[in-house]
């Protein structure tokens, strides 16, 4: 046991507070499906202002139905420049969408862009106006909406609004856009079909009170981080939770709410350099997980790893009830074996061990990334005041982190578009961090701790960042992210989670889905070709301008609006043809 201590200020009232702003319905993941018109709920007609060409496609009215029975509330968001460009009118695109309506069933709200790509907008896709007025007139957040659609334009505006997406591919969608999409399904129905069975998967159960459980995590800091929301769930349900984690896990392992004591410990079968199975320190361990006296364990791991070495030292530890995601038979090691698809993301795949296991989350408590908030510290005082975009290049697996190169260009145009630049990194890649901050950038590398950086970041205005533990940070802070994402592992599991996102980098390159921790291609093809002004481009799409201050106390962001509030549910209204913000809204 390299340490176990118990945190003071890790106790239960540190914990069961769900922060300002997070009323809702607790661990239901998803409010409201916005839709795409075109391609996705019906046949593309070019610039079509005629209802008696509206043909739904196959399926449709029944997938409809099926999101209406579920209590989804149903929103269509839809490019529409013909309205710019003369096209069609006003009253045609209305009695378009009533035939919509007549075939399909009625929305709760349209929302249509009538610009052409040359206005400068913020709401024709990819921008996410449309998402962002969807939600409030459905009276949620972006981060409660899934977006259905058959182009990466769609795909985009969800991730920039924090909002999910799932793709339906057509003939038209190119190739880079199925790739780079977080979720793809080949149908309509099948979508829908994805989306119920990602909301039934965390859904609220009959409530399991225990006594003290044992929660698992031993991986890096990002793993432990994106395992928080099903921690949080089996603490809303313990007296008394402990986290076993290993020592790349401990500094997250202290940021998360829902942990009451921590044992250190790696594991053979899951650090990535472990040192030789010794017999002597595995019966320690059988020792020291006897002597925390679980009545249940819950094991969390990632996809690849398996959760029964461990399970079968708990057996010995005498643990009574254990639950753990095994796609391996495990005979008497599991009370209970979970299974869970391919490509589901990390926080959702914790949320639906630990509801299986009958720990959900509970009403208050939104299924997101969180940290505890008296663990954050301000921003140290050299950065003066919050509204910095901050760098990070580095990343523990270097198939993952920003070429140097590229990290120094990237500085150079943020600073001359009159960004703010903070450059962060680990205590071993000062090096690299006084080199990329040399271009024009605050150099912090190797001079913060997990918690201090995650202090750095809450008063960004966005984070720049590859697939690595500070974009987790950013996604619990409600920091945006333009993530410079290497293909290795799939987007839609690793992605930062429930958090304003620009995805850059090829996503189609051929380390795509290798799991390679160093780059298996010469280049780092999938990353070194990305040009800085995207990034400039894509913190323009996120909202962010030079010199745009985060919030003014440098405290993180909350669902819901900028000012921390929720707007009320909109009552319905009949069809209306009036610009709102520049958005073309009905009822």
């Amino acid at each position: 046991m390299r340490r176990d201590q118990k945190e003071p200020d890790q106790r239960r009232s540190a914990r069961v507070d769900p922060g300002p702003g997070r009323g809702g319905s607790g661990g239901v993941l998803f409010d409201a499906v916005l839709l795409d018109r075109d391609g996705t709920l019906v046949e593309d007609v070019p610039y079509n202002g005629d209802p008696d060409k509206v043909r739904p496609l196959p399926g449709a009215r029944e997938a409809l139905d099926r999101l209406r029975a579920a209590g989804l509330r149903l929103a269509v968001v839809t490019n529409q420049s013909g309205l710019a460009r003369g096209c069609f009118t006003a009253g045609q695109l209305d009695r378009v969408h009533a035939r919509v309506e007549e075939l399909l069933g009625p929305f709760d709200s349209w929302h249509v862009c009538p610009h052409d790509d040359d206005a400068g907008c913020d709401c024709r896709k990819p921008a996410p106006g449309l998402v962002h007025a969807a939600a409030a007139r459905l009276g949620t957040t972006p981060q409660r909406c899934v977006v259905v659609g058959d182009i990466g334009r769609d795909m985009a505006a969800a991730l920039a609004a924090g909002a999910h997406g799932v793709l339906v591919p057509t003939p038209v969608t190119r190739p880079e856009e199925v790739a780079a999409a977080p979720c793809v399904r080949p149908t309509l129905p099948a979508a829908v079909e994805e989306i119920l069975r990602r909301q039934a998967a965390v859904a609220p159960g009959a409530p399991r009170a225990a006594g003290t459980v044992l929660v698992v995590r031993s991986d890096s800091a990002g793993d432990v981080l994106v395992t928080g929301p099903g921690i949080r769930a089996v603490a809303a349900h313990a007296r008394r939770v402990v986290l076993l984690c290993g020592p790349r896990g401990r500094a997250a392992a202290e940021l998360l709410p829902g942990v009451d004591e921590i044992v250190e410990w790696p594991l053979e079968w899951i650090d990535p350099d472990p040192g030789p199975v010794d017999a002597d320190r595995t019966h320690r361990l059988v020792q020291r997980l006897a002597a925390v006296g679980a009545d249940e364990a819950v094991i969390f791991t990632s996809f690849h790893q398996s959760p029964l070495p461990l399970a079968l030292l708990l057996r010995l530890a005498g643990v009574p009830r254990i639950a753990a995601i095994s796609d391996d038979y495990p005979g008497s090691l599991l009370d209970v074996r979970h299974r869970v698809p391919a490509g589901v993301p990390e926080p959702e795949r914790a949320l639906s061990l630990a509801a299986a296991a009958g720990h959900a989350l509970p009403g208050g408590d939104q299924p997101r990334l969180r940290l505890r908030r008296d663990a954050v510290p301000a921003p140290p005082p050299q950065l003066d005041r919050p509204g910095y975009v901050v760098l990070h290049p580095g990343s523990t697996a270097t198939a993952r982190a920003c070429p140097p190169e590229l990290a120094a260009r990237i500085v150079r145009a943020l600073a001359g578009a009159g960004h703010r630049v903070v450059v962060t990194g680990g205590p071993g890649e000062s090096e690299l961090t006084a080199r990329v901050a040399a271009a024009g950038g605050v150099d912090l590398g190797g001079r913060t701790g997990l918690a201090e950086l995650a202090g750095i970041i809450a008063g960004a205005s966005a984070l720049v960042v590859g697939n690595t533990g500070p974009a987790h940070l950013a996604a619990a802070l409600d920091v945006p992210v333009v993530s410079l994402f290497a293909p290795t592992v799939p987007y839609g599991q690793w992605g930062p989670y429930r958090v304003p996102t620009v995805r850059l980098g090829d996503a189609g390159a051929a380390c795509r889905d290798t799991r390679a921790a160093t780059c298996p291609v010469p280049g780092h093809p999938c990353l070194a070709g990305i040009d800085p002004g995207a990034v400039l481009d894509a913190l323009r799409l996120l909202g962010v301008r030079a010199g745009t201050p985060a919030d003014p106390t440098g405290a993180p962001r909350r669902d819901g609006d900028p000012d921390g509030t929720r707007r009320g549910a909109a009552g319905a209204a009949d069809r209306v043809a009036v610009p709102a913000g520049g958005v073309w809204s009905g009822r």
